[in-house]
């Protein structure tokens, strides 16, 4: 890659995406208001910069991975943020999952000052991330998206162009929809297995043979909340922040979401039990037999 890339924002998904592109060998320079969050990933090869100026001055690519809405606004269209500082042509990704006005706002702000924009939120979980596994739906023109895709590649494993700017965090909203909401019902399906005196093992080996199943159910869950795992790959509080942009989305198209209402609260719910905001949204399991007074389901056992 002959292109200069910045990277803002090294938290727990944009440290990996960061730490992959560095090891390609791609020309990077990096920057969080965590300092500490530089040290692997300069170790691997790229620049830390001193301040967000310094990262994105000169830069082709900035790729930003930022916590919200808010933080978006902020570092890419705040007084001193990136758009203060680069150059017309550059390309500006952002791998942040947001509302997407906030989207629309910045793709709009970026052609404004003559830059290049793409949406590429990412899916698959941090440990995922981490394996360079990760995956990226992206909203950017044919042109952007081909300039774009080398460095997406090196950060993970699979790449979709879902169509034009702002095509990409709408898609991350319905993928991130069904994969939360079908945590929600899976939790309260193997609570009542177990509320019925059910193995989980005998009545998960049905399951996993019909329709019935998914994604958590079949590959997720065995290793994680039913081997008795529930440290964080995506937090409780994170599924119910992404449920509430699904919710709020749904509600400006004049689409009903009816189950996605009801996941959004049993997420609000199960955030203020005890500490499981901060467990892997798996730990669902747990809290539906804590409401229903059951020991925890636990494969093998």
């Amino acid at each position: 890659m002959s292109e200069k890339f910045a990277f803002i924002g090294l938290g727990a998904m944009g440290s990996p995406l960061a730490l992959h592109l560095a090891k390609s060998g791609a020309d990077l320079t990096v920057f969080d208001v965590n300092a500490a969050a530089m040290t692997r990933i300069v170790d691997a090869g790229a620049k830390a910069a001193a301040s967000l100026a310094e990262a994105v001055s000169g830069r082709d690519v900035v790729i930003t991975c930022l916590p919200a809405s808010k933080e978006v606004r902020a570092v890419i269209l705040g007084p001193e943020g990136i758009l203060a500082h680069v150059s017309p042509g550059t390309l500006i990704v952002d791998t942040s999952t947001v509302d997407p006005e906030t989207t629309d706002d910045v793709a709009a702000a970026a052609m404004e000052a003559g830059c290049a924009f793409a949406d590429s939120p990412i899916g698959r979980t941090v440990d995922l991330a981490e394996q360079g596994n990760a995956l990226f739906m992206v909203g950017a023109t044919s042109n952007d998206f081909g300039r774009l895709k080398p460095a997406l590649e090196a950060m993970g494993s699979t790449v979709h162009h879902c169509g034009g700017p702002g095509t990409g965090i709408r898609t991350k909203l319905v993928n991130n929809f069904l994969a939360i909401a079908s945590a929600q019902l899976s939790a309260e399906a193997l609570a009542l297995g177990a509320g019925l005196g059910l193995d989980v093992d005998a009545a998960l080996s049905v399951v996993n043979d019909t329709t019935a199943t998914n994604g958590h159910l079949a590959r997720l869950w065995p290793v994680k909340v039913l081997a008795g795992d529930t440290d964080p790959g995506f937090t409780i509080e994170l599924a119910y922040k992404d449920m509430c942009l699904v919710t709020d989305a749904a509600r400006q198209s004049g689409v009903p979401v009816v189950m996605g209402g009801a996941a959004r609260e049993s997420l609000n719910l199960a955030r203020r039990l005890k500490d499981y905001g901060q467990k892997d949204f798996s730990a669902l399991l747990d809290v539906a037999t804590e409401h229903a007074g059951l020991a925890p389901v636990r494969s093998g056992k």
